[in-house]
């Protein structure tokens, strides 16, 4: 079984140090998972950099990691960020999760013309905020050293993501191109756009095509908001593979 992920932040280690995991992350390695001293566990910053190492000492809310090995991010290949409609009840919550999962580095939480979600105020903040903590909790539980970046996007900020992306696809039931015949950088930003349970509106297509996006299928059928985005980030990761 893959060692459990912790969450801290660090500076420059190297095997022999230790690193030392406080407050809620701490508490909950040791109330929670109940990791014991001895226990192989691996330690993230959140940002791509990680350690794998061997729990040192155990505190009621500090936990003391022995560096073995350091994991760094591996430069310059696509990385993916996924621009999400808002959808009602859990179908966000669901979304987010997958796409971190599938690997997003990024999530945008768009705010399109048919969202029957609408984020205003406090609301809107405590929304944005269950978005990144369950992008944590989504990282921690796949063992990714990424957490993803979570902001709110209007459909004018889509547009300037996409300007700004190294390729954009935009997911759509009526797109004559598949995915798979789409010609991938081999490095950069990409973005994948997911519209609501609606549909994306003719206006943001066309302002999101004129802008540079690719519109694109990924299946025979319609799928729901809340899992299109994790299907393309899987056939994505195929086809960078056998690409």
């Amino acid at each position: 079984m893959t060692s459990a992920l912790f969450l801290a932040e660090f500076g420059e280690v190297g095997p022999g140090d230790v690193v030392t995991i406080i407050g809620d992350e701490a508490h909950h390695a040791v109330a929670v998972k109940r990791v014991q001293v001895g226990e192989p566990v691996i330690v993230c910053d959140g940002r791509g950099t990680a350690l794998d190492g061997r729990v040192e000492s155990i505190g009621r809310r500090e936990l003391g990691v022995r560096v073995v090995e350091i994991f760094a991010p591996a430069p310059g290949r696509l990385t993916w960020g996924v621009v999400q409609a808002l959808a009602k009840g859990d179908r966000s919550d669901i979304a987010v999760q997958t796409a971190t999962e599938l690997g997003a580095r990024r999530i945008l939480a768009w705010q399109a013309s048919r969202s029957i979600v609408r984020w205003q105020g406090e609301r809107g903040e405590k929304a944005l905020e269950k978005w990144r903590v369950t992008g944590r909790e989504a990282a921690k539980q796949s063992r990714r050293f990424y957490v993803p970046e979570v902001g709110f996007a209007t459909t004018g900020d889509v547009v300037e993501a996409i300007r700004g992306a190294a390729i954009a696809l935009v997911l759509h039931e009526d797109a004559t191109a598949h995915i798979a015949q789409i010609e991938l950088p081999e490095a950069g930003e990409g973005l994948v756009i997911v519209g609501p349970e609606g549909g994306i509106a003719p206006d943001e297509l066309g302002g999101f095509l004129t802008a540079g996006a690719l519109a694109v299928s990924i299946s025979d059928g319609v799928l729901r908001t809340s899992t299109a985005g994790a299907v393309a980030l899987g056939q994505l990761d195929v086809l960078a593979r056998i690409g």
